[in-house]
């Protein structure tokens, strides 16, 4: 199997321990001297950087949440003077305030390399056509692949997202090889293709790199029957770097995490409390190479568990078991991060006052939908017809420029979403994983 880093990708557990504990020091070193609000931080916990003599020590070092990084919008967590960062992406923000995350040159490239780590597991070479069908702009998916294939020596066709036809098109005229998308982006392509009566066979693509959203086994026999391919998984979070931070080898037997450049912990998502190795709970991690953006203990709120057996490619780096929901509220739609957060927040400001609601997410064919019911209220029920239908159209045009998801809006009777003990049940996914 190709490995594109032997050196970091197949040490020794103790040669590892031992260069994360020097990257940690160094990195706890520029934190504390750089971001403010980590110096703070450790000030308030009577912590100096002297005090991380091992690894355990990690420990005694707070968590950083999202709610962390908004207060510090938008460049307060910055390591780095602006001059120095090269470029800045964010994330979807569960109100108009998005997460800025800054990169130095060093981290671009460091970047890079971390992602034809998990392309070249995948089975990815220089000999390869990569199709990017990820959106450009400020969400990193897209250019942390492009400049990944670039690495490679693979050839990089970057369409972008959406106009399937013209997807096709490419994925047949060019000879594409390597599919870069969202899983149920996938399921879409393989939909429209059936339809056009183009079969997948006469294609020349061998790879499916998919990832933004949770997908399951089930799914990816899907993908691999219907787009006649081999479909493997890849995790990474803006916050933290963007995809990179791990990914599935051949052996599709979870993904590798770079524990050279991240370190993983898990954590009771209650307590906060480490747990054992093989433990379900909430994913946690530091960067050690981080330059612009270092994050101490950043808590991802994606639900899963570590693995450190062997694993069949020769690499000893742990794996991740597939995501298993969130530890907070927030729903991955079609690549994007969605919070019922936002959706409250565009009721209220079109109907003026708050409005029992219900949200749901169901996978209507390939791709995944999401619904809002909103309760009538007296303060909705007075309005006439039109401003009703005014009102639910505004509260569209707030959710789609906030999350950039096309939402279906629409009214329903008082007290007839369901409740348990006198609460609705505020999101019901119906999705099949």
């Amino acid at each position: 199997m190709n490995i594109w880093d032997q050196t970091h990708e197949c040490m020794l557990r103790d040669e590892l321990e031992q260069l994360q504990l020097e990257r940690l020091q160094a990195t706890i070193n520029r934190v504390h001297k750089n971001v403010t609000y980590y110096r703070k931080k450790f000030n308030e916990l009577g912590i100096i950087p002297e005090d991380i003599r091992s690894l355990s020590d990690l420990t005694k070092l707070p968590f950083t949440g999202k709610e962390d990084l908004r207060i510090n919008y938008p460049y307060g967590m910055f390591a780095v003077p602006l001059r120095e960062v090269v470029r800045i992406h964010s994330s979807s923000g569960t109100t108009s305030k998005p997460i800025v995350v800054g990169y130095s040159k060093n981290d671009i490239r460091m970047w890079s390399n971390l992602v034809a780590r998990f392309m070249t597991a995948a089975g990815v070479t220089s000999d390869d056509l990569v199709q990017i069908a990820f959106s450009y702009g400020l969400f990193t998916g897209a250019f942390g692949l492009h400049y990944g294939a670039e690495a490679i020596g693979a050839s990089v066709i970057p369409m972008g997202t959406g106009n399937t036809e013209k997807q096709i098109m490419i994925m047949q005229d060019y000879k594409t090889t390597v599919l870069v998308s969202t899983p149920s982006y996938a399921l879409a392509l393989a939909e429209r293709m059936e339809q056009m009566g183009i079969d997948p066979k006469t294609l020349s693509l061998k790879i499916g790199l998919f990832g933004g959203e949770p997908w399951s086994e089930k799914m990816r026999k899907d993908i691999e029957n219907k787009l006649c391919l081999s479909a493997t998984d890849n995790y990474g979070l803006s916050e933290v770097i963007g995809p990179g931070v791990a990914g599935e080898c051949q052996c599709k037997n979870g993904m590798h995490i770079y524990e050279d450049a991240f370190i993983p912990e898990i954590i009771d998502p209650e307590t906060g409390e480490v747990l054992p190795p093989g433990a379900k709970g909430e994913l946690v991690l530091t960067t050690l190479t981080k330059e612009a953006f270092p994050m101490i203990r950043y808590r991802t709120g994606d639900l899963t568990s570590l693995d450190y057996s062997p694993c069949a490619c020769g690499r000893t780096l742990v794996r991740m078991k597939k995501t298993m929901g969130r530890s907070d509220d927030m729903l991955i739609i079609r690549g994007v991060n969605v919070f019922p957060s936002q959706i409250e927040e565009a009721i209220y400001s079109a109907a003026r006052s708050a409005a029992p609601y219900q949200i749901i997410v169901e996978r209507k064919g390939p791709m995944d939908s999401l619904d809002v019911i909103i309760e009538v209220t007296g303060e909705i029920f007075s309005l006439e017809l039109q401003k009703q239908r005014s009102f639910l159209e505004t509260v569209k045009k707030h959710i789609v420029s906030v999350t950039g998801i096309d939402v279906s809006v629409r009214l329903v009777e008082a007290k007839s979403l369901p409740r348990v003990e006198d609460k609705i049940i505020r999101v019901v996914d119906k999705r099949k994983m």
